[in-house]
């Protein structure tokens, strides 16, 4: 069985987390100001999964954004990471079953018509692994099951051990398209596994980008990309992360300015690329030698 692969996953994704009573209004913002991807997760502990879809539907009223030009990602969180008041899902269930209702509960918080059966998901993330691989795989062919139909395709996150991630790649029938893993120093930005990603046609997503590499942010590169093009240093650093190649970076900025900012920066960045190549393969190069 064959995922259709995720090709429109953007640069920048608007990150969900930690919104609560805001987590409408800020959606409906990001996609108004130019943001095309939304990440969230059926894990009510962290994210308003029903304010993300009804501020997807407020921002789709007018027609000038259409669902078919969105990237929507949620994710399937194990009991593990689960409050236990707040599930989306009954913990007593079979892993299976509780991907199934998981996965239920997220297309009709997504949905972008009043139809429940036009809802569709983008891409759907294994939150992190399970204790077991075993417990692991059950959960990936459930997932499976819902491609490509409800689901375009699937991912998964919080993977850091390079070891786990081929052994589910070479378990699963619908290969994982996406992996969303934390960007930082102790994980030595997952060169590797990057490596890995782009032999394997997964995009690698990066979060607490900004928030945990304070050094990074006021690096040589970072300064003289903001300085060269105007735009402000954590665009910079975002840019630089996305230069890497084969890499998404996610943005959860509350700041509705700041949103539209952040998705022309990358644009202008962009635009002094093309026009200064040797610089910018200069300035990269640089960079990439923080990461080591």
């Amino acid at each position: 069985m064959a995922a259709t692969k995720a090709a429109r996953v953007p640069s920048l994704i608007y990150g969900t987390a930690w919104k609560k009573e805001k987590t409408q209004e800020l959606v409906k913002q990001a996609l108004l100001n130019g943001f095309t991807g939304v990440d969230t997760a059926a894990q009510p502990k962290h994210y308003q999964e029903d304010l993300v879809g009804a501020g997807i539907r407020d921002a789709l009223k007018d027609g000038q954004i259409r669902r078919e030009d969105l990237y929507i990602q949620t994710k399937f969180t194990s009991i593990h990471g689960q409050d236990p008041k707040k599930m989306p899902y009954d913990p007593k269930k079979t892993i299976t079953e509780q991907v199934n209702a998981s996965v239920a509960s997220s297309l009709q918080n997504l949905r972008h018509t009043d139809n429940v059966a036009d809802s569709y998901i983008d891409c759907l993330v294994l939150h992190s692994p399970f204790p077991s691989m075993s417990q692991t795989q059950e959960a990936w062919r459930a997932m499976e099951s819902h491609v490509p139909h409800s689901v375009r395709t699937l991912g998964i996150s919080n993977t850091y051990q390079l070891s786990v991630l081929k052994e589910l790649y070479n378990f699963a029938k619908v290969k994982p398209s996406v992996l969303q893993n934390r960007f930082y120093q102790d994980a030595a930005y997952d060169r590797d596994t990057r490596v890995f990603c782009e032999e394997k046609d997964i995009k690698y997503q990066s979060f607490w980008t900004l928030t945990a590499n304070p050094h990074l942010l006021r690096s040589e590169p970072v300064n003289m990309i903001a300085k060269e093009t105007g735009v402000t240093k954590p665009v910079a650093l975002y840019a630089l992360v996305i230069g890497l190649g084969n890499v998404s970076v996610l943005n959860g900025t509350t700041n509705i300015q700041r949103m539209e900012e952040d998705i022309a920066g990358i644009q202008a960045v962009d635009d002094w690329k093309a026009a200064n190549l040797s610089t910018w393969d200069r300035v990269l190069k640089a960079f990439d030698a923080l990461l080591d």
